[in-house]
């Protein structure tokens, strides 16, 4: 057996595992599938300027280097957090010569694109424009909220999507059995458990199971038989989330009691399998992002003190943890459990989503849209507050002025509601 010294440890595993084809790339099928727009314009050679917005660690950066080598481009690698204007006119600089002696773009890959001002986006719009820059950028965060409009506006926008489970336990046993790029020169042995626990506490981020799995290899030493064993025990500890204490199968029934004992209201209930998931040891704040969807999916408009009684729970697991969040995360369970139900919420919500995906009618009322420009004898607006805060008028498109999403329950705060829109 090969020793551990003889990777070039200063590679990080992450770094090493990074997909260089699309074949390779892990998760992302409705960005990468087989029939996907990225796949079709790499074909061609069409794809421009993108942005790819994700969570951490989903493979954004890893999908901007495979387009530049599959597009055979020049490529320029900058972080917004730590580039100013000069960096951009310089990369630009270069890019226009290169441009004019071989009429090709530049790709420049831009990360936490969303950190970059106003001037540093405005200087590097003509270049893209003019072909001599192919922008990708990568961030966490909404580019249309964080980003300028005029840099969002010429290019593709990708959505990335937190890994599944299972997207990751396969990218795990791919780095350990790997000889040139995982640890397949080694006699690692990971038991099931310590794949799943990887697997699941890291998030969607891959970037986080692999940096777990590496701290595991690397402080792991081999029995007397040459083999690294990998744990649960051990995947809990560098994963830094503790090793659940009950089976799989257990701890999702035990979530799926919590949650029909708050939609049953029962608060003993829902107390007991919080506290057992919390010694068995689930993360809190999973238990509050339960608690705060179903205090709109099933308590909703009855009681919307419940929606704010969970957030208020969540934001003490954050700021006091445990145990001292555990008095307020009871506090809201009980609330939760103990409020009026509805789920008018939820059947409004998924009317209306269904309306808006197969019945859609894009015909908005003229009285509505945005007259900011001078137009002759515009549509009148009824002004609510001119009118008492209230006043009756089309909203709805005519296809679907007559439909009804929200209906009242007959319980708590709801009993007794007559909607505005049907008052006389």
């Amino acid at each position: 057996m090969e020793n551990l010294q003889e990777y070039n440890i200063n590679i990080p595993l992450a770094e090493r595992m990074r997909a260089t084809t699309l074949d390779q790339f892990i998760g992302q099928k409705h960005i990468v599938g087989q029939n996907s727009l990225i796949r079709r314009a790499l074909k061609v050679n069409r794809l421009g300027s993108c942005i790819f917005y994700g969570p951490p660690g989903v493979g954004k950066t890893t999908l901007a280097y495979i387009v530049a080598n599959s597009l055979s481009m020049d490529y320029v690698k900058l972080n917004a957090v730590s580039s100013g204007v000069a960096d951009a006119k310089k990369v630009i600089e270069n890019a226009k010569a290169n441009f004019e002696l071989t009429r090709k773009s530049t790709m420049l890959i831009l990360d936490e694109c969303h950190r970059w001002s106003k001037s540093q986006s405005d200087c590097v719009l003509e270049a893209v424009e003019r072909g001599y820059i192919t922008f990708i950028g990568t961030t966490t965060e909404n580019p249309h909220i964080s980003m300028t409009p005029a840099i969002v506006s010429r290019c593709r926008v990708f959505k990335f999507n937190p890994l599944q489970v299972e997207d990751i336990k396969d990218a795990l046993i791919i780095a350990i059995k790997d000889k040139e790029r995982g640890f397949g020169r080694l006699n690692v042995h990971m038991d099931i458990d310590a794949i799943n626990h990887f697997a699941m506490f890291s998030n969607g981020d891959l970037r986080s199971a692999y940096n777990a799995l590496e701290l595991a290899v690397s402080t792991t030493p081999a029995d007397k038989q040459g083999v690294i064993q990998i744990t649960k025990t051990v995947a809990g500890q560098c994963i830094q989330q503790p090793v659940i204490s009950v089976d799989e199968n257990f701890y999702y029934d035990m979530l799926s009691a919590f949650c029909k004992s708050l939609r049953g209201s029962d608060a003993d209930a829902a107390l007991y399998y919080s506290q057992r998931l919390i010694k068995a040891g689930c993360d809190p704040l999973l238990i509050c992002r339960r608690l705060i969807a179903h205090a709109s999916e099933d308590v909703g408009m009855a009681d919307s003190n419940a929606a704010l009684m969970a957030m208020v729970a969540m934001n003490a697991i954050k700021n006091l943890g445990l145990p001292e969040g555990n008095i307020p995360l009871s506090h809201a369970i009980i609330y939760v459990c103990e409020a009026e139900k509805s789920n008018s919420v939820i059947t409004a919500m998924d009317a209306a989503k269904y309306d808006a995906e197969f019945n859609p009618d894009d015909n908005i009322p003229e009285h509505l849209k945005n007259y900011h420009y001078e137009v002759e004898n515009p549509p009148e607006y009824k002004y609510p507050h001119n009118y008492g805060g209230y006043v009756k008028q089309q909203y709805l498109p005519d296809k679907l002025k007559d439909k009804i999403y929200y209906q009242p329950s007959n319980n708590g705060r709801e009993k007794g509601m007559i909607r505005k829109k049907f008052r006389k």
